[in-house]
């Protein structure tokens, strides 16, 4: 009998050991499926604009449509691309055609999608540096899908103020 429970706690430990160390989190697969919301808006939102509203921008003080997509794919890749360990910089800033900018809207969500993969029950908690800021590589990736929900918010003014209806709006399930 005592053989049989340390074999059964043993069997206990390895699939617990064996999980923890795989993506299998409830919390970072709750934060990846917020994330993939998020980049899917982004993504859908950055293709319905039409080419020649890219340089439309409300007030004088405020970005251009293009200049949001562009800062949304730079924070992205610098946020996701320190969570993997290769910082990377796009400079999307520079582009200014919308095949350009959704080329690296995705680019940088491919790099998003990597680091939430790469994620562990140890490596989501190391402390990376970006900036000024250093936070645990979750932290970072939860910080990205923040930031970048809030530029969606804005660009979807944008939209709105071109007579368009913005993804997270025209997807919803009646």
């Amino acid at each position: 009998m005592k053989r049989y429970i340390v074999n059964s706690l043993a069997g206990v430990l390895m699939t617990t050991c064996s999980l923890l160390s795989q993506n299998t989190n409830p919390h970072f697969a709750e934060g990846k499926e917020i994330y993939d919301v998020v980049k899917n808006n982004l993504i859908q939102m950055a293709e319905v604009m039409p080419e020649e509203n890219y340089s439309f921008q409300p007030t004088p003080d405020i970005r251009t449509f293009a200049q949001m997509v562009a800062h949304v794919a730079d924070a992205q890749a610098r946020l996701c691309s320190a969570a993997t360990g290769q910082p990377k910089s796009l400079d999307a800033a520079s582009k200014t055609s919308k095949a350009d900018l959704v080329a690296a809207l995705k680019e940088s969500s491919a790099m998003c999608d990597a680091a939430w993969n790469t994620l562990g029950s140890v490596t989501a908690y190391e402390t990376i540096k970006v900036g000024p800021y250093e936070r645990s590589k979750l932290a970072t990736l939860e910080y990205n899908s923040v930031h970048s929900n809030e530029e969606y918010g804005y660009m979807a003014v944008y939209l709105r103020l071109k007579g368009i209806v913005p993804p997270s709006t025209a997807n919803r399930k009646k």
